[in-house]
């Protein structure tokens, strides 16, 4: 236990936080209890109570880990010099990359986040996930009005709809692909990324000035 003493917080936080998300991803949230993390973390219970109040608090740390992660990935795709076309893929693909590595996280960073920060009653982590998420809405409404300056994207777009359409239907047909993939290849005879392919595309269009 001292060479636990002498490392940072966060550390144990990081540490206690991974071992939860592994087991929130084989029993669920609701079946695991702050006795199973403290034992997963190899930590005594009294001594995981030092570092979260609850196991909410575990789970406001990994929806914001989750959210910095998405940030990345977005931003990185962002990046790309490219033609809007070529930007959109990026996003796209980015996002299945990034389902890819942390499907637990994926899922997480759909769910309902706190947004009323009136009073006291929330948790730091609540504030900076929020803050994040509106940084990234930021970064895909740049993109648009670029793409509509451009004239590559329809002028008649309302910004934080299609914002919010577009994460609905990509992170729907992401997840279908994941959770059907076997059946789209023998049904379909495509590949996840071939049936990805088709269907971003086909999203694409729906933004796409069609009259370039």
């Amino acid at each position: 236990m001292g060479r636990r003493k002498k490392e940072p917080k966060s550390v144990h936080r990081e540490n206690i936080a991974s071992a939860a998300s592994v087991l929130f991803m084989e029993k669920g949230i609701t079946a695991t209890s702050m006795d199973d993390i403290a034992k997963a973390a190899g930590y005594s219970k009294a001594t995981l109570y030092v570092y979260f109040e609850n196991k909410e608090e575990i789970i406001g740390l990994l929806v914001l880990d989750s959210m910095k992660k998405l940030y990345d990935y977005i931003a990185s795709a962002l990046e790309k010099q490219e033609t809007t076309k070529a930007r959109y893929d990026f996003i796209c693909f980015g996002l299945v990359r990034y389902q890819e590595e942390f499907p637990f996280y994926f899922k997480m960073v759909l769910d309902k986040i706190n947004i009323d920060f009136e009073n006291h009653n929330y948790l730091p982590e609540e504030k900076e996930t929020y803050q994040i998420g509106e940084e990234i809405n930021r970064k895909l409404k740049d993109f648009l009005i670029s793409g509509m300056e451009k004239g590559d994207l329809r002028d008649d777009l309302k910004i934080m709809p299609t914002i919010f359409n577009f994460w609905g239907m990509l992170s729907g047909l992401i997840q279908l692909a994941t959770n059907k993939e076997d059946y789209i290849q023998i049904a379909m005879d495509l590949s996840k990324k071939q049936f990805l392919k088709y269907g971003f595309h086909m999203l694409y269009d729906s933004i796409a000035n069609k009259e370039e």
